[in-house]
């Protein structure tokens, strides 16, 4: 049977990324990242606001990118897959962790320095950390597109 472990985070990040590097040379890095939802509450009526952190981790080249890009504030969109862990703190106490370990980067939002008004900084993946353009313009016809057998049929489509 089939299983799958994903995460999809969009929220802002709580802290700038700190950037290490193992004695492999493996770059790793780590960010937290706040996501909120509100509801109304049934008693007062007033709205309520429900703040979770995420820790994320970004291995290799996704860690590079993320330590020069993302900022504390900025918005990001995340997609990784959950990582549990187990570690016993200075007092003896054995304490659970969840961590996202991310495959997919997008940074959202304006970039620093301009009026917010421009395309965001891209797309990255842990497969292929070249940027992927934010907004795909839709295919155009051109004298480079592929000739299909439907050139000579009418355009009026019965229904």
């Amino acid at each position: 049977m089939a299983s799958v472990n994903k995460v999809i985070l969009m929220g802002n990040c709580g802290r700038d990324p700190e950037v290490r590097y193992l004695p492999s040379g493996q770059a790793v890095a780590n960010v937290s990242i706040a996501t909120s939802t509100r509801r109304k509450n049934r008693e007062t009526g007033d709205m309520v606001e429900d703040t979770q952190w995420h820790r994320i981790t970004f291995y290799d080249r996704l860690a590079e990118i993320a330590g020069e890009y993302v900022k504390k504030g900025r918005p990001i969109y995340v997609e990784g897959r959950l990582k549990y862990g187990k570690y016993t703190d200075q007092a003896g106490v054995e304490k659970n962790t969840v961590d996202i370990i991310a495959t997919e980067l997008q940074l959202l939002g304006g970039r620093e320095g301009t009026s917010g008004n421009e395309d965001a900084g891209g797309a990255y993946s842990q497969q292929n950390t070249a940027p992927k353009p934010a907004n795909r313009a839709p295919m155009q016809a051109s004298a480079q597109a592929p000739k299909t057998n439907f050139d000579d049929m009418d355009d009026d489509i019965p229904f």
